[in-house]
């Protein structure tokens, strides 16, 4: 019997593999990818290290061909896959099914050069059944998968390697441009900019602690003499004050306090009881993003982690395969989980019908995975898998999120009661669950760590219209306003996915990226922006507002989707986005030589005046005006947030620093 070479990105993934092929078939791995372009000067070949392009090590002068040399660290890895090959009958390619593994497989042939005929083996999930079914139903490598990926790579370098030098010249220090990661940058950055012109407004209402046959609840005070009380939203971020026109009467501390007077001796009586029943659907099964946004919510996890977990779960056996953006069951892992569902929860908590999910848009045929589920055609349970620690818990995650899909609706009732006293009507809200439903296996977290979760209920005692109820305390409350809230992970990782920004392959490696750099830091889960990123946003939006477009970053993502399937032709794309009349390469040497150095270091935020702050070679500072009419510079630690740069800290900082 021959011998069949199997080459995959990961040992853990061959180790997996390898117990479910038959005899005959040796499984090594490529440990990633094999080839990419040079990463530094010193490793562009010396044929090419005169030419024009050469640090690019994109050939943008004949057809953007790109430079390939073998990755660092993998010739020995290469050596040793040869090594397997010469005594083989056939080479079979098991990378992942997207457009990186497809793109591993390509690289693998372009250096082993094989003489023995090529399978391309895909699956979602490493199963005995699985592995069975991919190896009798193999392809050929997807050329436009691998067009795809290496247009991606092309743009990627392109862009960074073109721009960023400007930004070195022109700000200073190892700054850096992308494609993806400067649109990134940018929603953080204007989410900032919005925080720092908002202008807080104050406002006062009442809570009253009530009771009906001894029962207590809360009301709040909703009208006076038939006006609404201003809340929140009647007010003007800009200004702090209520938005022009708004009908709302606003209360200040005095006239909040005199009414709780005037009310401590009224009669109580319910005006109307409103109910109002809801049917809750449970959230489609995971997808790639939001699998990141539930792990960043409810486990603490970054989108890196989340990924690196995932796959070590993938390659083991216990997933399926965690790059995804389609929510589709197939009918087997439907059966799965329904047979939880009945188990678990009983029969009354099944779905009539099988639940289906349809993507939100109409996915490349080759990369239209099956959700993010629990592997086979019966799921381990949680306890049953032997995990621990993180493992445990995203695999729970999964576990309970891929059951829930096939669960009944949760049933529950809004109340809303309207209350009289005098002449002010308060409103209380509660909420029954009438049927748990899908409840009961799975919530879906929030962006907002205010609200409560859509399981909890909020009791109210029995209430009808003309019954009167106690009144237990009753106090004038203070409000502000709040600024928009910074974006976390999980809330950035679902704008990306809103605005077509990246891909969900992608998103783990943005996050990370500008974190990396500097951009961004991350404190309780908020992700700051850093000055260096404002000055960065700044230029890119004077000079080059193309890669800063949220629409045109966009309309690129959409161009690879269709070069990935066989729509778009790469090399047209590639050239007009690099070398046409307003291509990159056109606009950045016209550009340079606008661009004026102080401009550019100086970082534009409200408020500041007189005092200015800056980009300087070892990170930003600040100039600050004293009252004698002296200036005094001092370095502003990377810790500090945009919005704790106000007049009064940096004249602080001055004084200290002249104090010694």
């Amino acid at each position: 019997m021959g011998k069949s070479l199997v080459i995959v990105e990961s040992p853990t993934k061959a180790r997996t593999i390898e117990k479910y092929l038959p005899k005959g078939y040796v499984v090594r791995s490529s440990m990633g990818h094999v080839r990419d372009l040079p990463k530094s000067k010193s490793e562009i070949p010396k044929a090419y290290q005169d030419k024009p392009w050469a640090e690019i090590s994109v050939n943008y002068e004949n057809e953007f061909e790109p430079i390939y040399i073998i990755s660092r660290g993998k010739k020995k890895v290469i050596d040793e896959l040869k090594k397997e090959l010469k005594d083989a009958d056939e080479l079979i390619l098991a990378t992942d099914e997207d457009r990186e593994g497809e793109s591993i497989s390509w690289h693998l042939t372009e250096i082993l050069k094989p003489k023995v005929p090529v399978r391309r083996m895909v699956f979602h999930e490493i199963t005995p059944e699985a592995i069975q079914a991919a190896l009798a139903e193999t392809r050929e490598i997807d050329e436009n998968l691998v067009r795809a990926q290496e247009t991606r790579r092309v743009l990627d370098r392109l862009v960074g390697y073109t721009v960023s030098p400007l930004l070195w010249k022109k700000i200073g220090g190892q700054l850096s441009a992308g494609r993806v990661q400067s649109a990134a940058v940018k929603l953080l950055v204007d989410r900032e900019r919005e925080r720092l012109r908002f202008r807080t407004g104050s406002f006062w209402d009442l809570r009253a602690t009530l009771a009906r046959q001894d029962i207590p609840f809360d009301a709040r005070l909703h009208a006076v003499d038939g006006t609404r009380i201003a809340t929140g939203k009647d007010f003007d971020e800009q200004t702090g004050r209520l938005k022009e026109g708004a009908k709302a009467r606003l209360l200040d501390e005095a006239q909040a306090r005199e009414l709780a007077r005037s009310l401590e001796t009224a009669a109580w009586t319910v005006l109307e009881v409103k109910e109002k029943p809801e049917t809750r659907r449970p959230a489609p099964p995971f997808i790639t993003s939001t699998l990141q946004q539930e792990a960043n919510r409810k486990l603490n996890l970054s989108a890196r982690r989340t990924m690196q977990i995932a796959q070590d779960l993938y390659q083991r056996g216990f997933i399926t395969y965690m790059r995804t953006d389609s929510p589709v069951l197939s009918d087997q892992a439907i059966r799965a989980a329904r047979h939880w569902v009945e188990s678990e929860y009983g029969k009354d908590f099944l779905s009539p019908k099988p639940r289906q999910f349809k993507p939100k848009a109409a996915t490349n045929a080759q990369e239209a995975h099956e959700a993010i589920r629990p592997a086979g055609d019966r799921f381990k349970a949680p306890r049953e898998t032997g995990l621990s620690g993180e493992e445990l818990k995203l695999y729970e995650l999964i576990w309970k999120r891929t059951v829930a899909s096939q669960m009944a609706d949760a049933k529950q009732t809004q109340i809303t009661v309207r209350i009289e006293a005098a002449n002010a009507e308060f409103r209380a809200t509660g909420k029954r669950i009438d049927f748990p439903g899908f409840f009961r296996a799975y919530v879906e977290g929030s962006d907002d760590p205010d609200a409560a979760l859509e399981d909890q209920e909020k009791p109210l005692p029995p209430l009808a219209a003309g019954d009167t109820v106690d009144l237990q305390s009753l106090e004038a409350v203070a409000h502000e306003t709040k600024p928009p809230a910074r974006y976390t992970e999980a809330s950035l990782v679902r704008a990306l996915e809103e605005k077509g920004i990246g891909r969900p392959s992608t998103y783990a490696s943005i996050l990370g990226t500008i974190i990396d750099r500097g951009y961004v830091r991350a404190e309780r889960k908020a992700l700051i922006p850093t000055l260096k990123a404002f000055a960065v946003t700044q230029l890119l939006e004077q000079h080059f507002p193309e890669l800063v477009d949220l629409d045109f970053t966009r309309d690129m993502e959409n161009v690879l989707d269709r070069i990935a399937a066989g729509e778009a032709d790469w090399l047209p794309y590639l050239r007009d986005f690099y070398n046409g009349p307003t291509g990159l390469r056109t606009i950045a040497s016209q550009r340079e030589a606008e661009i004026d150095v102080q401009q550019a270091r100086q970082i534009e935020l409200p408020d500041l005046a007189p005092h200015e702050v800056r980009i300087g070679r070892f990170g930003a500072y600040a100039v600050v005006h004293l009252d004698d009419g002296n200036t005094v510079n001092v370095n502003l630690p990377d810790e500090l947030s945009p919005d704790q740069l106000t007049p009064e800290f940096l004249r602080e900082l001055a004084e200290q620093k002249a104090s010694g």
